[in-house]
């Protein structure tokens, strides 16, 4: 069996509740230590699956741990975008070479929102703002659950968590009042970090 590392939950880089109002201590508490927690197991679970079926040279069960691995290994890699896209000092509107990309890809700040605030009232999961190094540019775009609706190759650098574990709790069927909440605590430092080291790789 080939030996890789074993994924594991990394700690939230602020305090549980540091991000209140906005999001409560008790969500941010479910939501990284239960939810997150399960991606972890489960993508660890779906890895050892295919490794002892591989040694074994029975793959009975390898395209169910396959998609457990997409699914899974998703939800880990969004979430913990997402935890280091927020930060309790956070919201305001990006600036430098940052905003200077989105507004040459949508026109301006306003009508990037905009339609990231669409993709995240319709996504039955996240809402995405991913460079595509294919056609060079930002896009917008809705997921549901955490592996369906990707586009191939583009890279997230703002992520939204729109599952309703994200936010009943607080806003109950209010899914735009999170959202906006959610645009109160934005860390840009953070987006443009993930922006610049996307587009220094790839352009």
């Amino acid at each position: 069996m080939s030996e890789h590392s074993n994924p594991e939950l990394p700690p939230l880089p602020y305090d549980y509740d540091a991000l209140e109002p906005h999001i409560s201590e008790q969500v941010l508490t479910w939501h990284h230590d239960t939810h997150h927690q399960g991606y972890v197991n489960g993508l660890e679970a779906a890895e050892k699956t295919l490794a002892e079926n591989r040694d074994a040279g029975d793959f009975g069960s390898s395209a169910s741990a396959m998609g457990n691995v997409t699914h899974n290994g998703s939800g880990h890699y969004l979430h913990t975008l997402f935890w280091e896209n927020m930060d309790p000092n956070g919201g305001g509107e990006p600036d430098g070479e940052l905003l200077d990309r989105i507004e040459e890809d949508f026109g301006s700040y306003e009508g990037w929102k905009g339609e990231f605030e669409a993709a995240a009232s319709a996504a039955g999961g996240w809402a995405l703002l991913v460079y595509d190094p294919v056609a060079k540019q930002l896009r917008n775009v809705p997921v549901d659950k955490h592996d369906q609706g990707a586009l191939w190759g583009s890279h997230p650098i703002l992520a939204l968590d729109v599952w309703e574990h994200s936010y009943y709790y607080d806003y109950g069927p209010a899914r735009g009042d999170f959202i906006d909440a959610f645009f109160e605590v934005v860390n840009w430092d953070s987006v443009a970090e993930q922006y610049e080291n996307v587009v220094g790789r790839v352009e």
